[in-house]
């Protein structure tokens, strides 16, 4: 936890929750670069210089040819016209420069905000943390970008999974501390344990059917079997365990992977909605942590039908970005019940 300082907490934490609403919308970029198979259009790691797109056709020739050496290029687009490499550059450029300006936008104010005696002492490591965090994670998306560009055409799903949990680690502690500096003075209340308790597991439930999802989009496990609730006719299809041993089916399998995040989501969906519950039957709870349950119900519930719809139409972008961020909305809104739950 971060702790408040005496004065000046409410700037502080607004600062941390915009922060945290760019890095919301980092990870629907993300998911448009993703669905747009745009991430391999930018083959060097540039953090300076990279930050300004071709600006003549000498320029986008020369970035075009890089790309032309690539896996992808070659087994699956040669033959792209510049035009279209133009699209998908752009949104891998456009993700890279948002992670850029959320950088800028943390550390600028952190030194405004350090100068002006509104962070204290106390608050520098949390917060210095959190930039190296920010850091941290534009490498590991370099480190994802890497493993697309010699012999596969596409990512390592287990890097595309890394990638996206450190984003929504970030983004849960950026949202934790916010919170924390704009109600100060919270308490552990021994007869609410049990109730925190069960908002951790769901929370844990969460980011689990989140790495899932990363799964299935890095095997475009999406594009099969879009029926629900049967598998094309089956509750668990035979295609489930070709793999061996048999528990590389359930991270590799394409059709396991999808079984395990469809049925995940399910029972974690059913795990929120138990606390939720559970805090509407709690007589002594104050009207805040009743009314954020209710929500967290309502974005969870969601959250599972436009899962099953993303599904159903095969993934469309549009849906497929939407999915995403309904992820980061449902794990807003439970942090900000666990949080309820202190005051």
């Amino acid at each position: 936890m971060i702790a408040a300082p005496a004065h000046g907490s409410r700037a502080v934490a607004n600062w941390l929750l915009f922060c945290a609403g760019m890095v919301f919308a980092m990870a629907i970029i993300g998911a448009i670069t993703r669905l747009t198979e745009s991430g391999l259009s930018i083959t060097e790691w540039k953090p300076i210089t990279g930050a300004l797109p071709p600006l003549n056709e000498a320029q986008w020739l020369a970035e075009f040819e890089k790309y032309k050496q690539i896996p992808e290029y070659q087994i699956l687009n040669r033959g792209m016209s510049l035009e279209d490499f133009k699209y998908i550059f752009f949104w891998e450029w456009f993700h890279r420069l948002w992670g850029r300006l959320i950088g800028l936008v943390f550390v600028v104010p952190l030194i405004w905000f350090a100068v002006k005696g509104l962070v204290t002492r106390a608050m520098l490591p949390g917060l210095i943390g959190l930039f190296v965090l920010g850091g941290l994670q534009g490498f590991i998306g370099w480190f994802m970008v890497q493993s697309g560009l010699s012999v596969r055409t596409d990512v390592s799903h287990y890097r595309l999974a890394l990638h996206l949990s450190m984003a929504l680690i970030l983004y849960a502690l950026l949202i934790q501390a916010g919170l924390g500096l704009r109600h100060p003075g919270a308490v552990h209340r021994p007869d609410r344990l049990a109730l925190r308790r069960h908002g951790w597991v769901s929370m844990a439930m969460v980011s689990l059917t989140v790495v899932w999802g990363a799964f299935v989009a890095g095997l475009d496990a999406g594009f099969a079997y879009n029926t629900w609730p049967l598998m094309n006719g089956e509750f668990a299809p035979p295609e489930m365990w070709t793999l061996s041993p048999t528990w590389l089916n359930l991270l590799e399998n394409t059709a396991a992977v999808q079984f395990v995040h469809r049925w995940l989501a399910i029972a974690t969906a059913a795990v929120i909605l138990a606390y939720a519950w559970r805090i509407g039957q709690r007589a002594d709870l104050p009207d805040v942590a009743k009314r954020s349950a209710l929500w967290l119900s309502l974005g969870i519930g969601g959250q599972v039908v436009l899962g099953i719809t993303t599904l159903l139409h095969a993934v469309p972008v549009a849906l497929g970005s939407a999915h995403q961020g309904g992820a980061l909305v449902v794990i807003a809104l439970l942090i900000r019940s666990i949080h309820t739950l202190r005051r």
